[in-house]
């Protein structure tokens, strides 16, 4: 059961107080405190290994976590993943393939299944499928109606990310976690993506977006969190984390000086490595199915 936390005005959709993960000795996770609304994408970046998908993991219940996750008003941090999904929390994984045999619509209809063994039964012997109308506006949200009886090999990349979200997003969705979404897209994908994030956020949804692409974070997300070694070293607007001292620092290894005054660099240029470094002395494991943190 949820434990309910007192509601107030500006109460935000979804929460973390003092969460922190840790494998053994590694600390993957430390203290992390955010917020996001409805109707609000904010972003968390930080090089690789830095931790962003592990506090994905955490705060949609797929590893063990210290700390408070709160959604909506209830605390969600002990309850399972499905039972987050089904209180209206979904998220998306960086190798989110779909099922290329499946039409658009069918993948969607995929992640509204029910699960037990009567709902097995039931779909064995008379087939099931979701509620009216729910694929339908998952499909529209995103837009991608017209495409719902192509296969995913018949879309653009860019279409075929979205259908990933849109994925996230069926059954009542009201705040999705977006994982490395516009990973591999072209600059004008990239674009026309975040044109979408900005349009589904519109309609109330709250949207936690990770993602190595800067141009597309710095200008759709209203804020940001910066995260390095598993821990918050700054937050605030786009603007404000491009001349932050401790952002630039974490992106590049050291802040550019001139004399005693540190120079800000624009992280948008800022090189990202291709292997992970070590968190505390190991390299950063994640408890979910990608292969290695964002």
């Amino acid at each position: 059961m949820s434990e309910t936390v007192a509601a107030t005005a500006t109460q935000p959709l979804l929460s973390t107080k003092g969460l922190g993960v840790r494998y053994g000795g590694v600390t993957a996770n430390a203290d992390i405190d955010i917020a996001v609304s409805g109707g609000e994408i904010v972003g968390l970046i930080g090089p690789n290994g830095a931790g962003k998908t592990t506090f994905v993991d955490a705060v949609t219940g797929f590893v063990k976590a210290e700390g408070e996750v709160v959604l909506d008003g209830h605390r969600v941090e002990k309850t399972s993943p499905h039972r987050r999904r089904n209180a209206g929390m979904a998220r998306t994984w960086q190798a989110g393939e779909l099922f290329a045999d499946l039409t658009v619509a069918q993948n969607l209809a995929v992640a509204v299944q029910p699960i037990g063994l009567r709902a097995l039964l039931l779909d064995v012997f008379t087939g099931s499928r979701p509620p009216a109308g729910v694929v339908e506006e998952a499909l529209d949200l995103v837009g991608l109606g017209p495409v719902a009886d192509r296969r995913p090999g018949e879309l653009t990349l860019g279409q075929q990310k979205l259908v990933g979200v849109a994925r996230a997003l069926v059954g009542g969705t009201r705040m999705v976690l977006l994982d490395e979404p516009a990973a591999g897209l072209d600059t004008h994908e990239s674009r026309e993506f975040g044109q979408e994030l900005r349009r589904i956020a519109a309609t109330g949804v709250g949207i936690l977006l990770i993602d190595h692409d800067m141009s597309l974070v710095l200008d759709v997300c209203d804020r940001l969190y910066v995260l390095d070694f598993g821990r918050v070293i700054a937050s605030g607007s786009p603007h404000e984390i491009q001349e932050d001292p401790a952002v630039v620092a974490a992106y590049l290894g050291s802040a550019e000086v001139q004399g005693e005054e540190i120079v800000p660099v624009d992280i948008v240029d800022a090189p990202q490595s291709d292997g992970a470094p070590e968190v505390d002395g190991a390299t950063e494991i994640d408890g979910a199915p990608e292969k290695e943190d964002s």
